[in-house]
């Protein structure tokens, strides 16, 4: 390929993600973000096989695999902790082929920063518009100014001003119904006798989830559906009320929560899909193309996905445009199918019926786990494309 530059709009997982596998196949990259500084923020995320994959592919699956594999059982319960389905996190594995992880995602970032340490990142640069083919406008800390380059990716979330250039008439993000709390527990605070499962926990329009962590921490989450900005100002002892009654140790680690690691989050997702996600020599990749609910715990997974599928196709011999092409033929397909199954799957689990949710729980039950895993299969079992 003739061209050699690249500017990455966007400091997120995807956008760290890309620029590695730019800079692995030869490629000047330079990365812009609008913080002024990478600080360790979020709480917890899983990396289901397909995103395990694209570290792999990334040179990255042996950092990952030293900081612990998820393990132990896993399942959904209702809130009085009756099971619903049990299975075993080495199950997902057996049928992948690849592990499992979960861990901080502010440890996630640190092991794609680390794989940047000599990279050109700008810190406190926020795009400002696309004056010419090749050039973003950008505002920094020394003021305006302007760059060029053979490729231009759009990494910079869900709600991206390069789409908003590109796509003027795209309606962009939409509540999904239902709002979410995150939080970490530190090590020394999980409650006594707690199990290392991963479970799940569905209510009535609610559902609690519960992901010990390989040091010892634990994350958890917690959904309501309701009307947006509902809850924005509730107080971990709020939300500890509203999940009192379900089983331990749920109201333990609200308790033992620090107030300060509390995330509030309304759900939005990118209802109306792109037609496409390049133009000319612009590409978008994660939550600025195809931002999706969470319910399948596919939002990194699908970024990273993209950011392999880019480089791959980047380090053949053909020019860019053509690379993009491919690049989106590829991933706009499976991107907006997953998009799809998250919100339909999201919609069932917040059902607050009580004939409806009832009804859910007991399909669930009915549903053998490797029934469950084989029905996965076609979203966690991703391979990297060959460059040609």
């Amino acid at each position: 390929m003739t061209s050699s530059s690249a500017l990455v709009v966007g400091g997120g997982i995807g956008g760290l993600a890309t620029a590695i596998g730019l800079r692995r196949n030869g490629w000047q990259v330079t990365l812009l973000e609008r913080a002024p500084a990478f600080r360790p923020l979020g709480s917890g995320i899983t990396l289901a096989p397909n995103a395990v994959r694209a570290l792999d592919a990334l040179g990255l699956g042996a950092e990952l695999r030293a900081r612990g594999m998820a393990q132990g059982a896993a399942g959904l319960r209702r809130p009085s902790g009756r099971w619903i389905m049990r299975g075993r996190v080495q199950d997902l594995e057996r049928r992948m082929g690849v592990p499992a992880f979960a861990l901080h995602r502010a440890d996630l970032h640190d092991l794609l920063i680390g794989a940047l340490q000599d990279a050109d990142i700008r810190l406190g640069h926020t795009l400002t518009g696309l004056p010419g083919p090749g050039t973003v406008a950008f505002d920094g800390p020394d003021g305006p100014g302007e760059l060029t380059a053979d490729l231009i990716v759009g990494a910079d979330g869900i709600r991206s001003k390069l789409r908003r250039i590109l796509f003027p008439a795209h309606p962009g993000p939409v509540y999904a119904g239902y709002i979410t709390w995150r939080g970490i527990v530190a090590a020394d605070s999980t409650p006594a006798g707690m199990s290392r499962s991963i479970t799940e926990s569905w209510g009535r329009g609610r559902r609690f989830g519960v992901i010990p962590l390989a040091d010892g921490r634990v994350y958890w989450y917690a959904t309501q559906s309701c009307p947006e900005g509902a809850g924005a100002g509730d107080t971990l002892a709020q939300l500890g009320a509203r999940f009192a009654s379900w089983h331990r140790p749920i109201p333990q680690l609200l308790a033992a929560t620090s107030p300060d690691a509390l995330i509030r989050h309304d759900i939005h997702s990118l209802v109306t899909p792109l037609e496409t996600y390049v133009s000319g020599r612009v590409a978008l990749l994660g939550d600025a193309a195809h931002a999706l609910t969470p319910d399948l715990g596919q939002g990194a997974a699908q970024a990273l996905e993209d950011a392999v599928t880019l480089t791959a196709f980047a380090s053949s011999r053909s020019g860019v445009e053509e690379a993009l092409v491919r690049y989106d033929r590829a991933r706009r397909p499976r991107a907006q199918h997953v998009v799809r199954t998250s919100a339909q799957v999201g919609r069932i689990i917040q059902l607050r019926n009580p004939v409806g949710a009832a009804v859910r729980d007991t399909l669930a039950a009915l549903v053998p786990a490797d029934t469950y895993l084989n029905a996965t299969a076609r979203t966690l079992d991703w391979h990297p494309p060959r460059p040609a």
